[in-house]
């Protein structure tokens, strides 16, 4: 299988996966026990922490909360500023290419008096840190912009936004599960209170993730019970996911550039090449500002659905669309902000590849998406009408 799909969920590392068997060989208790057993965990757990802060540039240890991945950070960080700050304003900005995790927080959120304004995005996928600004009133308590997007991988003017929110003291959070450890993410350079991140995007294990909570900002925590990850989330913590986490965080500061380089030459590979396998097709990713290791392709008078399964056959793992809207019928929300028409966003495939992928392997997924393609258009009656219009 040629592994096309790492938007989804990158591979395990296998020096993470040599640290979590050697966690698990090591019968760790829980953390927050306070006999020596426990604070042997609960060390392991500080080092992974400290791996992480340093990752993402955050002042303190006490400053990163481990969670159970993205999802669980965003609704922490959205839900959890709601609660803390209601009596300050009941009013939240955000755009319209959000995830779901961003997308269905606030509309909870709109269930118990809280106001949402979600702003559009230009034909490149990015916001106007302008219509920020404007969209910011006496009322407003949060700023939610995501670093990058999921599906299309473009980048968003995080700092430029986070200036301004500093300046009018309002929140900012962005959820950058699909940035950190593959691109540079330094939370004081970019201006954000609140960062949701995951493991398994740069090569952790899945099922943990983390939330940076800015010194000072007020949050609620989601999930109450012990006095946890600096009494903000209750529960024992995942330590053998966790130690693997900090391991691969460890890794990702340590190889970035390396990897950002290959990411890139095969984006340009692809961007060189593609043209000689297909026609008709659209790049829905701002090819300016945009990760080193995904592209959205529109494939036109088809369904993407249908390549993605054709190429499955064939042993080329791509998606349609963000692994958490899977089998939702309709058309992805990001790209018809994006001006799409239907059709287009239907026909749509999602290309992320990794450190370990090659050229080689593009020139095989190249010549199975051509087949593909050819056979899909050959049935479309759309291409057909298309063709006789010709």
């Amino acid at each position: 299988m040629i592994n096309l799909d790492h938007i989804s969920a990158a591979p395990l590392l296998p020096e993470v996966k040599e640290v979590m068997i050697d966690a698990i060989n090591s019968d760790l208790h829980n953390p927050s026990s306070q006999h020596q057993a426990g604070e042997a965990a609960a060390e392991r757990v500080e080092a992974a922490r400290e791996s992480v802060r340093q990752l993402i540039g955050a002042g303190g240890g006490k400053e990163i909360v481990f969670t159970s991945g993205g999802t669980e950070s965003v609704n922490h960080a959205i839900k959890g500023v709601a609660l803390a700050s209601r009596n300050g304003g009941n009013h939240i900005v955000t755009t319209n290419i959000e995830h779901n995790a961003v997308i269905r927080s606030l509309k909870r959120l709109s269930g118990f008096n809280f106001k949402v304004t979600s702003l559009p995005v230009d034909e490149t996928g990015r916001v106007n840190p302008d219509d920020v600004a404007k969209a910011i009133t006496d009322k407003t308590l949060l700023v939610s912009v995501m670093h990058s997007n999921n599906e299309t991988g473009t980048i968003q003017p995080i700092k430029e936004i986070g200036a301004i929110t500093r300046e009018r003291k309002v929140l900012f959070h962005s959820d950058a599960v699909d940035s950190v450890g593959i691109v540079p993410v330094d939370v004081d350079d970019l201006n954000v209170d609140l960062l949701s991140f995951g493991s398994n995007r740069y090569y952790g294990p899945h099922g943990v993730g983390g939330l940076y909570i800015r010194k000072g900002t007020r949050i609620f925590p989601l999930l109450e019970g012990g006095v946890q990850e600096h009494n903000k989330r209750g529960g024992t913590e995942n330590v053998i996911g966790i130690i693997g986490m900090g391991k691969a965080a460890e890794l990702a500061a340590r190889d970035m550039d390396t990897r950002m380089t290959h990411l890139l030459a095969l984006k340009n590979y692809i961007l060189a090449h593609l043209p000689e396998y297909i026609d008709e097709y659209l790049i829905n990713t701002n090819l300016e500002y945009s990760l080193p290791d995904l592209l959205n392709v529109s494939l036109k008078y088809i369904e993407g659905e249908s390549v993605m399964l054709m190429l499955d056959g064939d042993g080329v793992a791509v998606s349609t669309k963000s692994a958490c809207a899977t089998g939702s019928l309709r058309a992805s929300h990001v790209l018809m902000s994006l001006g799409l028409s239907h059709a287009d966003a239907q026909g749509t495939i999602v290309i992320s590849w990794g450190i370990g992928n090659t050229a080689s392997e593009m020139d095989r997924f190249f010549a199975s998406l051509a087949e593909s393609v050819k056979m899909l258009r050959d049935m479309s009656p759309l291409y057909k009408n298309h063709s006789n219009m010709s």
